[in-house]
C-alpha cells in the first residue's frame, strides 16, 4: 500500500472539526490540525483505522495504550457484548452479581498466590484511586509513594501520584505523595518509613519511555515493602493482558503484588471496564461496611461478559506464543534499523511493550509525523520525548510486521535526512 498525504478535509469531516473545537475542546483541535494530523477516527477493523473521509488508514501501533489489544472491532468481542446485551443491562452495584462473581473467580485464578478479590470500576483512575484507599484503610498510614516520571491516571488520588505538570494547574492535591526514581532501590528504601500505605509502580512506565526494570529492582522494591509493613501495588494497566509476552507484565520478575490494576485492554475496546485485585486479606477493609465503596458504572455486566472473553482470549498459551513470535521479529528486523539510522538507539522492549529510544527529544514528535505520513500511527512517551511507543495488537500475522517495519525505515530516514 502506498504511503499517503494528508489532504484537504471534506466539508463534512471540517463540520466536525468545527464543532469538536466549537463544544468539546478547542485546544485539541487546534493542536491536531497545527502538527498536520488532523484525523477524525471512521471506520475501524483490526489493526487499522480510516479517517472519516476515507482518504487516509492508518496502522494502529499505539493502540491507545492497549486498549485495543485485540484489534479494533474484534468480532469475537462483539458478539460476546451483543449476547450479553440481549440478556441483561447494567446492573447494580449494591447487589450480589453473577457476572461480577463469574468475572471475580476468573481473576483469581489467572493470578498467582492469594490475588483472589477484585473491585471493578470504569477507568484506570478509578482503579487506582480504590488501591489507594484499601492501602490506606488496611495499614492505616497515609503516603503513597510512586516513581518519577511513571503515569496511574487523571483522578484526584491517581492524579496525586503522577507528576508535578499533571498536577499543577489544578491547584493544591491531597497531601501524602511523593515521587522516587523508577529503578533506584535506594533512593526507595530512604523514602520508605512508618508512614508509608503503599509503593505504586507501572511494571514498564510507558509515559517514561518504557525503562525496562534493572535487573533485581522490582524483587528488591518486594522485599523493602515487606520490611517496613508497605503494600505494593503493580499498575498493569498498559503491560497486562499478554502485551508482554506472558499473562501478566509482574509475572516476568517473579514478585507477588498486594494489589494488581487492569484496565484498557480488559474492555476488548468496546466496553469499558477495569480491575483492582487485591490479595485476600486486604479484602477486610470492607467488612465493616460494604458499601463502603461502591460504582455505578463499575462491573457493568455486560462489561463484564466482554472481560471473560477477553480473558479466555488472551490466557491461551498459543495466544500467548504469538505474542512472543511477533515480538521476535519486531526484535530482529528492528535491530537493521538500529544499524542504519544514527538518530536510533535501541529497542526497549519486554515483549510487544515496545519503545523506540532515539538520540534526542526532538525526535519522537518528527518521527511521529513522518509515520503518520507513511500510514503509521504511533505517538512518542510524553515524559521522554525521545522515546516512540510501538504498541501493536496482539493478534496481527506474522508478516504484517514486516509491512510496519518497511515503513517505520521509511520514516527513520525522513527524520535523519530532517537532521
Amino acid at each position: 500500500m502506498a504511503a499517503t498525504m494528508p489532504s484537504a478535509s471534506s466539508p463534512e469531516k471540517q463540520r466536525i472539526i468545527d464543532q469538536f473545537r466549537r463544544h468539546v475542546n478547542s485546544a485539541k483541535a487546534d493542536f491536531w490540525e497545527e502538527v498536520g494530523i488532523p484525523l477524525v477516527l471512521g471506520r475501524r477493523e483490526g489493526p487499522y483505522a480510516w479517517d472519516v473521509d476515507g482518504k487516509k488508514r492508518v496502522f494502529n501501533l499505539h493502540t491507545n495504550g492497549g486498549t485495543y489489544n485485540l484489534g479494533h472491532r474484534n468480532p469475537e468481542i462483539i458478539a460476546t457484548l451483543t449476547d450479553a446485551l440481549q440478556q441483561s443491562d447494567i446492573g447494580n452495584g449494591h447487589l450480589i452479581s453473577h457476572s461480577r462473581a463469574r468475572l471475580g473467580t476468573r481473576l483469581a485464578e489467572l493470578m498467582p498466590g492469594d490475588l483472589d478479590y477484585a473491585v471493578f470500576g470504569v477507568g484506570g483512575g478509578e482503579a487506582v484511586d480504590l488501591a489507594f484507599k484499601v492501602a490506606r484503610a488496611y495499614t492505616g498510614r497515609s503516603q503513597i509513594l510512586s516513581a518519577r516520571g511513571g503515569y496511574h491516571g487523571h483522578t484526584g488520588l491517581a492524579m496525586a501520584a503522577g507528576d508535578e505538570k499533571y498536577r499543577a494547574p489544578f491547584g493544591p492535591q491531597p497531601p501524602g505523595f511523593k515521587q522516587v526514581p523508577f529503578g533506584d532501590s535506594t533512593a526507595l528504601a530512604q523514602a520508605l518509613g512508618s508512614a508509608t500505605a503503599a509503593v505504586i509502580l507501572e511494571t514498564v512506565p510507558a509515559t517514561l519511555g518504557m525503562p525496562l526494570p534493572p535487573d533485581g529492582y522490582l524483587i528488591a522494591v518486594r522485599e523493602l515493602c515487606d520490611r517496613c509493613g508497605a503494600l505494593l501495588i503493580m499498575d498493569e494497566v498498559q503491560t497486562g493482558l499478554g502485551r508482554t509476552g506472558k499473562l501478566w507484565g509482574f509475572e516476568h520478575f517473579d514478585i507477588l503484588p498486594d494489589m494488581v490494576i487492569l484496565g484498557k485492554g480488559l474492555s476488548g475496546g468496546i466496553y469499558p471496564i477495569t480491575a483492582t485485585v487485591l490479595r485476600a486479606p486486604l479484602e477486610s477493609v470492607f467488612h465493616a461496611d460494604p458499601h463502603i465503596h461502591v460504582s455505578t458504572f463499575g462491573g457493568a455486566e455486560p462489561g463484564c461478559a466482554v472481560a471473560l472473553k477477553v480473558l479466555e482470549i488472551s490466557a491461551e498459551p498459543a495466544f500467548l506464543d504469538h505474542v512472543n513470535q511477533l515480538a521476535d521479529r519486531f526484535r530482529s528486523r528492528i535491530a537493521r534499523l538500529t544499524t542504519k539510522y544514527d538518530i536510533l538507539d535501541n529497542l526497549r522492549q519486554l515483549g510487544l511493550f515496545m519503545g523506540l529510544k532515539m538520540k534526542t527529544a526532538d525526535c519522537g514528535p518528527l518521527l511521529s509525523l513522518a509515520a503518520y505520513k507513511h500510514d503509521l500511527w504511533l505517538v512518542y512517551a510524553n515524559n521522554d520525548k525521545s522515546v516512540a511507543q510501538l504498541l501493536p495488537p496482539l493478534v496481527i500475522d506474522l508478516d504484517q510486521v514486516d509491512w510496519v517495519v518497511e515503513r517505520l525505515d521509511r520514516a527513520l530516514e525522513d527524520v535523519q535526512r530532517f537532521f
